[in-house]
């Protein structure tokens, strides 16, 4: 069911619930390379506690002002140094905060088309500050916790770091107490003296400076046209996970999950795009498609590099710590590989970025260009056929995002962040039985494709294989 109505029924801002002295957080440079975009994810709750709608806001409004004290960066605003770069003012501005009802059922949320059931409804649209949160009351009782933030201020670990002590606050948990307690120490991040640029060709690669002389893309390739980028929710069993695993392992070398999956939608998407019609008409254009795929890695772990203390305080850290290589091929070539060859083609050009030296250099590269902005290549360069990020959100803690009425039966991300460059975010299934939700924004064409030729692999979500959950 998408046609439904959602009533505001009160706007107000919480801040944190302590005063603080204004003060301002510079953006690192791993900052300095996300362009200014929202992502946003929400968390669907059945309230069999049957509680009262009033007194849940209350508990989701007080324990946010708790967790506003040491997570005081989501209640600040961005805006612009002297340099014309980005900054964080961490004035205590607060975080806007929406109390709405809609009138439908949980079980009659659509959400294998977000699309349709979350966008504009159940996820607000952030207009100012860092963070918004919508509080959504359904007919049945159940309860919608949305949340829109600003990436440059946070990647998916940082925001999961603070949704799981948001959510410990709202069970009497004392700040002292949380099992995260946010790093913003940004001399983790300092460039190194003198910066180093060895090996900068791979980061040349990977990210491109956005300069005022910076020549225009090339033409889009008209054999490219896929149509709209569209989101979508699937389920994909365990079952069918080992089997792609099993089929993208080469001389007994298994590749991980992530790689396996990687592969098979970057083999699938060029597939897709041979055999349309759009593909038909990039022959005679004598053009070549090509298919791109990037990968989010985390540096975290990688930046500690064996040291204990770093890595204590790396966990904690609380900013984006990431890095997207990517690779592109013709659409044809690639579709013609095999799956093994297709693995080891995605773990050759995530091996460039899973280093301390590739993080280290990075940082050193945005910092020898500054004030210049920066962003990754495949952000810009959708021109010549299909690209897409994945990410993963498979260590998330959903579980963990209790606030005291139970934990939560679904959880995605709704990220349709605009551009020609898709985005793929693969989630714990709610089961734990090994499962994965897969939220993909891709071209409508390409996720036909994958319906119609892979249904037995890509399953829409639905409230059916959620039963268990309700």
């Amino acid at each position: 069911m998408g046609e439904f109505r959602v009533s505001v029924i009160k706007e107000e801002v919480v801040a944190a619930m302590l005063p603080m002295q204004d003060h301002w957080l510079p953006f690192s440079n791993l900052d300095l390379l996300l362009p200014p975009i929202d992502a946003s994810v929400f968390f669907c709750y059945n309230n069999t506690a049957m509680l009262s709608f009033g007194s849940m806001v209350e508990s989701l409004k007080n324990s946010l002002a708790k967790a506003l004290v040491p997570y005081y960066a989501f209640a600040g605003e961005v805006v612009q140094n002297s340099m014309g770069e980005p900054e964080l003012l961490c004035n205590n501005r607060g975080v806007d905060f929406v109390v709405a009802e809609a009138d439908v059922e949980l079980r009659s949320l659509n959400l294998y088309n977000p699309d349709e059931s979350v966008e504009g409804k159940l996820v607000p649209k952030k207009k100012r500050g860092v963070l918004a949160v919508q509080v959504t009351w359904l007919k049945c009782g159940g309860l919608v916790v949305g949340c829109t933030s600003d990436h440059r201020i946070a990647d998916a670990y940082s925001t999961n770091m603070f949704l799981v002590s948001w959510a410990q606050l709202a069970q009497s948990t004392g700040l002292s107490t949380l099992t995260h307690q946010p790093c913003f120490r940004r001399s983790l991040l300092s460039p190194r003296r003198p910066p180093t640029l060895h090996p900068s060709a791979s980061i040349d690669r990977m990210y491109v400076l956005l300069t005022d002389h910076l020549p225009p893309p090339p033409e889009p390739n008209p054999s490219s046209d896929l149509g709209p980028i569209v989101s979508r929710i699937y389920f994909i069993t365990v079952e069918e996970l080992n089997r792609i695993q099993a089929l993208a392992t080469s001389s007994g070398v298994k590749p991980t999950k992530l790689v396996s999956f990687s592969a098979f939608l970057w083999k699938l998407v060029a597939t897709a795009s041979v055999s349309s019609k759009t593909m038909i008409d990039g022959y005679n254009n004598k053009k070549a498609i090509v298919a791109k795929m990037g990968v989010v890695v985390d540096g975290r772990r990688r930046l500690s590099n064996g040291d204990k203390k770093k890595e204590a305080l790396m966990n904690c850290y609380f900013g984006n710590v990431v890095s997207i290589p990517f690779d592109g091929e013709p659409v044809e070539k690639l579709a013609e590989k095999t799956l093994s060859q297709v693995a080891e083609q995605v773990h050759e050009f995530l091996e460039v970025a899973t280093t301390e030296e590739h993080f280290l250099g990075l940082n050193d590269w945005v910092e020898i260009h500054r004030p210049v902005p920066a962003v990754t290549r495949i952000f810009r360069e959708t021109y010549d056929g299909p690209c897409f990020v994945v990410s993963s959100g498979r260590r998330f803690l959903e579980s963990k995002v209790d606030f005291g009425w139970g934990k939560p039966i679904f959880e995605s991300c709704h990220f349709p962040w605009g551009g020609g460059c898709g985005y793929v975010m693969p989630l714990p299934s709610p089961k734990g039985n090994g499962d994965w939700v897969l939220y993909l924004h891709l071209h409508k064409n390409h996720l036909d494709f994958m319906e119609s030729h892979y249904s037995h692999i890509f399953r829409p979500l639905s409230w059916d294989y959620l039963s268990n959950q309700i």
